[in-house]
């Protein structure tokens, strides 16, 4: 049910059930001259400057298995098996202003760059691109391996490189200025999630052999790089994401488990401080994503179950299981400054959600 006014497709408010950890609050038409036919929640509190306290968000023409906010918190991105990302804006008719095309397959993964100015995209056309988000043009197309590129992360120094993860078994770091990759690490196994550490020297890995690899960029030449391996996952790892201080690693696995690991050198006891439970995997073996808050009080994770799963970070209690979804929900983000998860689902669609500050 998309809605297109003057070939922009549009955001609708879609009432959501009631969750079963929280009243999502009676939707009710609100009517103004020349408005789309949001609705609007009357009840509980509002907690964002969202147009409703739930946005839909429907143009994709198939899975969508990518989701995520920009850093200025006005635009968001997705994108999946129709090979297009779109670039929404986050206030407002949740407009899709721009459209962007190229892969030629899946696009299984976007993330911004720090900075705001780029996209970074990786495919099953195994290939890693960017672009520019005031554009939408391509700036590079980065070729070299040889499978599925399951996962991509920017470094957040600013320098504007990133790495990539592939069933090849690959993890290649790519700066725009060279051409190939500019760091190579090999692993014996698939490659399924992929993120910098916080200072830019380490690449955390992470795929079916259910372990979480620490890669050295300063070991890269002479030796295989690996620093460190840390066990704990019984099933492939679907996602992997650096905290917003850098100093934990959130982890998403098939076997049904969210883990907290300390990615500080030195660490007093187990290097896996919590596990979190409650989401799912299933027979469809998607590469589930999962995310923190600014303030890394939450962690959230996509489930197969069509919930999107929130959690407290500390006490890794199950806060919220939101709703909405009619098939697997493969990635959510978090709001850079404002209470509002957004999720995107095998559905086809993409849900932007209020929840408590």
């Amino acid at each position: 049910r998309a809605y297109l006014q003057e070939g922009k497709t549009m955001a609708l408010v879609e009432k959501r059930a009631r969750s079963p950890t929280g009243d999502a609050g009676a939707l009710i038409e609100v009517k103004k001259p020349k408005q789309s036919g949001a609705l609007m929640a009357m009840g509980p509190e509002r907690t964002s400057s969202m147009t409703a306290p739930i946005m839909m968000l429907q143009g994709h023409g198939g899975e969508v298995l990518s989701f995520q906010f920009d850093p200025s918190g006005k635009h968001c991105a997705s994108a999946g098996h129709d090979k297009d990302i779109f670039l929404w804006e986050v206030y407002g008719e949740c407009a899709n202003y721009a459209v962007l095309k190229g892969h030629k397959a899946a696009v299984l993964q976007i993330q911004y760059s720090p900075d705001n100015e780029h996209l970074w995209s990786c495919s099953a056309d195994k290939t890693v691109m960017l672009w520019d988000t005031e554009t939408g043009k391509r700036v590079k197309k980065f070729a070299g391996h040889s499978s599925f590129v399951n996962s991509v992360c920017p470094s957040r120094h600013g320098d504007n490189t990133a790495t990539s993860g592939s069933d090849d078994g690959m993890v290649f770091v790519w700066d725009p200025r060279q051409r190939g990759a500019a760091v190579s690490f090999t692993d014996e196994y698939q490659v399924t999630a992929v993120e910098f550490s916080d200072d830019g020297q380490t690449v955390f890995s992470g795929g079916l052999d259910n372990e979480i690899k620490a890669w050295d960029m300063k070991m890269a030449e002479g030796s295989d790089g690996l620093r460190d391996a840390w066990s704990g996952h019984t099933d492939t790892i679907t996602g992997l994401k650096v905290s917003p201080d850098g100093t934990m690693l959130l982890s998403n696995s098939m076997d049904n488990s969210l883990r907290v690991w300390d990615t500080r050198p030195y660490v007093e006891g187990e290097r896996c401080k919590r596990v979190m439970r409650g989401h799912s995997h299933s027979f469809e073996k998607n590469l589930l994503r999962c995310s923190w808050t600014n303030d890394m009080t939450k962690v959230a994770s996509g489930s197969s179950d069509r919930m999107v799963h929130i959690w407290d970070a500390d006490e890794a209690t199950l806060l919220y299981k939101l709703p909405g979804h009619t098939g697997s929900v493969n990635d959510v983000s978090f709001h850079p400054f404002e209470p509002i998860v957004g999720s995107c689902s095998s559905d086809k669609k993409i849900y932007l959600g209020e929840i408590k500050a």
